[in-house]
């Protein structure tokens, strides 16, 4: 007998005015409207006239709930799949280093539990954050972490991460890059500009190359200046290019976040957590690559005050968004499903809610807080 799930009395994100029912089949969406269903088939959820929206996905996320990608381990990346549905999300990217000459299991293990049932979100596959990235521009990423972009080492890569890689953050200006950004692309990973000291001829470069997208924008990358413009004006003069945000007014000015906005568009920004370990705990100190960090009000940093990621889950960053933004809720959610969706190349089941659609859903309080979520028509979370 086929597993159905009826959500009744909920209200469509982009059409809040009325209330209306959403049936589920075996994960996918097979109508929406009003539904007629013989007692006792269906396992039947009141949305008590909630906001209900695609899950949202993030697309970079390091650690949740105490732990992290680095653990190696399928608990924790069950904890961390577990936390991410509490705060909306339905789908993410593990996000993790590389260690050249090391073993690397943590990359082995988040892809080895790629697309298995973890008990919250879906695990959809790697972002790297790397080996081929800036020295100068490092962050947090730690030079053991680093290595001069070479063909041979992206194929070790590859191999660990058996066809589960989906984004991988590269800096264009460094020697041999060009070579792997168009393997990349040959083989369907998206190469994200991220962590690099590139000027603005040779960011435009990489572009040519086939980057499409940039990993959290303006963090560990030149600022504008107007006589050495940098790498920002090339991707804001870049029509095609997809941009990561962290809106939560500290990795990003509040006044910037808004600029952002209003600049590149709706359809180019995709807000992203760059979680730690730290989401979804309460202030304290934590380990990250093993050098100790401070979570304090939803941002991590090591000791000497560099920021490391933040401690917020994505419904949360959403009501920044909107706070600092002005744009409707729609819009807002819009950049957390369809968005990334699309750079992913999951539009065609995920990021929106239609007939044929896989059932990944999150029903919102007043406050856009999490009530339910919903993945692959399972219940997966609910106050």
């Amino acid at each position: 007998m086929a597993e159905r799930l009826l959500i009744t009395n909920c209200k469509l994100f982009n059409s809040p005015q009325k209330t209306t029912s959403i049936l589920i089949e075996n994960g996918t969406i097979t109508k929406i409207g009003p539904i007629n269903v013989t007692a006792g088939s269906v396992t039947t959820l009141d949305a008590r006239g909630r906001i209900i929206a695609p899950g949202f996905i993030d697309i970079h996320i390091q650690g949740a709930g105490g732990a992290d990608v680095l653990d190696a381990t399928t608990d924790s990346l069950k904890a961390i799949s577990q936390t991410c549905a509490r705060f909306g999300v339905t789908g993410f990217l593990a996000t993790t280093v590389f260690k050249p000459g090391q073993k690397n299991q943590h990359v082995v293990t988040a892809a080895q539990n790629t697309g298995r049932n973890l008990g919250g979100a879906n695990l959809l596959g790697i972002h790297l954050e790397g080996p081929f990235v800036s020295p100068e521009k490092r962050g947090m990423i730690q030079p053991d972490c680093l290595s001069a972009p070479s063909l041979e080492l992206l194929d070790k890569i590859l191999d660990q991460t058996e066809g589960r890689l989906k984004i991988m953050t590269i800096a264009p200006e460094l020697p041999n890059s060009f070579q792997v950004i168009q393997q990349l692309v040959s083989r369907n990973i998206i190469a994200s500009f991220g962590h690099s000291n590139a000027t603005y001829e040779q960011t435009l470069d990489g572009f040519n190359a086939g980057i499409s997208h940039v990993t959290h924008l303006f963090n560990t990358m030149p600022s504008l200046h107007h006589r050495s413009p940098g790498p920002l004006i090339a991707i804001f003069q870049t029509k095609h290019i997809t941009a990561q945000i962290i809106p939560d007014g500290v990795h990003i000015h509040p006044s910037v976040v808004r600029f952002t906005f209003e600049t590149l568009g709706p359809d180019r920004v995709i807000p992203i957590t760059d979680g730690m370990q730290s989401l979804g705990l309460p202030d304290g100190k934590f380990v990250y690559n093993d050098i100790e960090y401070e979570s304090k009000n939803g941002t991590a940093r090591y000791k000497d005050g560099t920021l490391i990621g933040t401690a917020l889950g994505l419904s949360q960053l959403l009501g920044r968004l909107m706070s600092f933004t002005d744009c409707p809720l729609d819009v807002a959610i819009k950049t957390v499903t369809e968005n990334p969706a699309r750079v992913l190349g999951l539009q065609d089941k995920k990021g929106v809610i239609a007939t044929g659609k896989d059932a990944d859903l999150v029903l919102l309080e007043r406050d856009y807080s999490v009530h339910t979520t919903v993945v692959a028509g399972q219940i997966v979370f609910q106050k």
